[in-house]
């Protein structure tokens, strides 16, 4: 099994478990950063990851993990999918952790910061690839996927409204990038190769 199904299948546990049988531990779990940070909980940066509000929440990070996770493990190989996937999950928790460090009672949970992290990584090895969605069965280009996916982000993140994590979603966008140019080697190289500038 690679690591790509093995998170998906844990997450898809975690989650109904906690979600449907479990509430107590799914609360426990939660990222609430003024608990993180005032009880030293510093482990829901990570369990959060692996568990959702709801079902639609789950399937639709899944479905996106599935979808461009195997590309990318086979890719960067196992060690940088794991440490890129995982490392999303909490760096993408770092605009939650700062900016409600003092209120109680936020809360937040849920893959996205990692799954995005999964898909931009995606879409930096990958930019020409084509991206076609159920619903809009256009292709579109992985990097103009990528520019509409975060300005619609920044959009909404201003205006503050739902309770969708729009930061952890940007947060973790960025980090896919930023992980593949520090730690996965000729990365750069590649996608000036396929820019035709070198």
């Amino acid at each position: 099994m690679n690591l790509t199904l093995f998170f998906i299948l844990i997450t898809i546990a975690l989650s109904l478990y906690t979600l449907y049988f479990n509430r107590k531990l799914l609360e426990a779990w939660m990222l609430r950063p003024y608990a993180t940070i005032s009880n030293n909980e510093w482990h829901t940066v990570l369990t959060s990851g692996f568990l959702h509000g709801s079902l639609a929440h789950l399937l639709v990070n899944m479905f996106v993990l599935f979808f461009f996770g195997i590309s990318l493990e086979q890719t960067v190989g196992p060690f940088h999918f794991a440490a890129l996937y995982l490392s999303g999950i909490m760096v993408s928790a770092i605009p939650s952790l700062i900016s409600q460090k003092d209120n109680p009672r936020y809360a937040t949970l849920g893959a996205s910061g990692g799954v995005q992290s999964v898909l931009f990584g995606f879409i930096f090895l990958f930019p020409t690839e084509s991206i076609i969605f159920v619903f809009l069965p256009i292709p579109i280009p992985a990097w103009v996927f990528g520019l509409i996916f975060l300005a619609y982000s920044i959009y909404e993140s201003k205006r503050g409204m739902g309770n969708i994590n729009h930061e952890a979603h940007i947060a973790g966008a960025v980090w896919g990038v930023l992980y593949l140019l520090i730690f996965v080697p000729n990365s750069l190289d590649h996608i000036l190769t396929i820019m035709g500038l070198i």
